[in-house]
C-alpha cells in the first residue's frame, strides 16, 4: 500500500526488484531509469503484472530538482536505490564517470529524499566495497560512506531511515561473469578465470531481490 520508487529500474537487479515489489501490492512503483530502451522494455516484461500501478519515469539521479519534484508528486515513502554503474573494467577505464554516477548521484539522491520526508531509503551495494581492489568498489564504498555520515549528521525533523545491502556474485545479472563464461564454452575457448584456486558464490537475481526487500 505505499509508494515505491526504483533507481536504475530497468536494470538486471532494478527490474527484478519491480517484479517482487509488486507482489507486495503498492499504491504506486515509479520506475526511474535513464535508458529509454531498458524502461520500455521493463514495462513490456511488466505488462502481465499490475501495470497500472507503475509510473515509467526516464530521469538522471544526477538531476537533483527532477528528483525533489518526482518524490513529492508521488508521495514516495520507500526508494530503492539500485542505478550504478557496475562494469568494473568499464569504470576503471571511465573513473570520473564511475564517481560522479555511483558517489555524487547517491548524495544527491539521499539529500532530496531526506528534504522530501522518504521514509526508507535502501542502498544496493557490492561485495567489491569490502577492502575494494578496483575503482568500481571504491565508489559503491565511498557511496556507503556518503549515506553514514548524511545519517550521523541528519537535522531535527528528517526521519529517513537508511539500509545498505551487500551481496556478490549474482548470476546472469547485466554485472555477471556467467554470460561471458557461457559465449566462451559456446565457441569453445578456454575460460578466462581469474585463478584456479578461486571459489566463485553465486546467487539468483530473484534472490538478491529478496534480500534487497528484507534490507
Amino acid at each position: 500500500g505505499k509508494s515505491v520508487m526504483v533507481t536504475g529500474a530497468g536494470g538486471s537487479i532494478g527490474s527484478e526488484l519491480c517484479r517482487e515489489i509488486l507482489k507486495h501490492e503498492p499504491r504506486r512503483l515509479i520506475l526511474l531509469e535513464i535508458s529509454e530502451f531498458s524502461l520500455y522494455r521493463l514495462q513490456q516484461d511488466l505488462s502481465d503484472q499490475d501495470v497500472h500501478r507503475t509510473v515509467p519515469v526516464l530521469g538522471n539521479i544526477l538531476d537533483e530538482e527532477r528528483l525533489s519534484r518526482i518524490l513529492t508528486e508521488h508521495e514516495v515513502q520507500t526508494v530503492f536505490h539500485a542505478a550504478a554503474y557496475k562494469h568494473v573494467p568499464l569504470v576503471e577505464a571511465n573513473p570520473l564517470e564511475g564517481l560522479k554516477n555511483n558517489v555524487l548521484g547517491t548524495k544527491k539522491l539521499v539529500e532530496v529524499c531526506q528534504q522530501s520526508h522518504v521514509q526508507t531509503f535502501i542502498l544496493i551495494s557490492t561485495d567489491k566495497a569490502v577492502r575494494p581492489t578496483n575503482i568500481m568498489g571504491a565508489t559503491k564504498r565511498l557511496s556507503e560512506i556518503c549515506l553514514q555520515a548524511i545519517f550521523s549528521n541528519k537535522k531535527e525533523g528528517q526521519i529517513t531511515k537508511f539500509s545498505m545491502v551487500r551481496f556478490g556474485n549474482v548470476l546472469d545479472s547485466s554485472g555477471s561473469v556467467i554470460p561471458k563464461f557461457r559465449k566462451q564454452i559456446k565457441d569453445r575457448l578456454p575460460l578466462t578465470v581469474t585463478h584456479p584456486d578461486i571459489t566463485r558464490f553465486f546467487m539468483t537475481i530473484q534472490e538478491a531481490a529478496e534480500l534487497v526487500i528484507q534490507a
